[in-house]
């Protein structure tokens, strides 16, 4: 069986992920800290359920509109405040790595939601100055932001039904991958 038909067998999405995060950050020439290996593997497992991705308006899935949803945070209660924008950083996160792709085929590029999801995190870390045992973590996230994405898009590539499994990575800056 090619390694493009294998089933993933593995019980815990999470784990999934974290392994093959973890894989990739260990080729960085500027590897992540585990912690934030973990924090982004529960990102993505998160968001494994695809109903956290939409919107329900009028019983429709509609996407969820990321810049106009940064704005009206700051209008919220502290506490809705706080959730907020850990969702938007979080699926500006998702959106910018995992499914880098699918950003080329829109009006709004990734630039603009890895602006939105730096920003949501710059302002989470007011909230939470401090996340597994980490000062700034949020702050960190968003400074460490291209460089999260950039592992969460080579998970992607890899169990993508185009890439060859049998090819070899170098991870570099700005999404060249070879």
């Amino acid at each position: 069986m090619s390694d493009s038909a294998k089933l993933i067998l593995d019980g815990n999405l999470q784990v999934f992920f974290y392994d093959h995060l973890q894989e990739f950050n260990t080729r960085s020439l500027s590897p992540l800290s585990t912690e934030t290996i973990f924090y982004s593997s529960l990102v993505m497992d998160r968001f494994g359920n695809s109903e956290k991705f939409f919107d329900q308006v009028n019983g429709r899935a509609r996407e969820k509109i990321l810049g106009i949803k940064l704005m009206e945070s700051s209008q919220f209660p502290r506490e809705l405040q706080k959730n907020a924008l850990k969702e938007i950083a979080e699926m500006s996160l998702l959106l910018c790595g995992y499914f880098y792709d699918s950003l080329n085929k829109k009006i709004i590029d990734v630039k603009y939601y890895e602006d939105v999801g730096k920003i949501a995190y710059t302002k989470l870390n007011s909230f939470c100055p401090s996340a597994y045992d980490v000062p700034s973590f949020y702050k960190r996230m968003a400074s460490n932001f291209s460089d999260v994405t950039m592992l969460m898009s080579l998970v992607s590539k890899k169990y993508s039904k185009e890439t060859d499994p049998a090819l070899p990575w170098l991870i570099l800056r700005d999404r060249q991958v070879s």
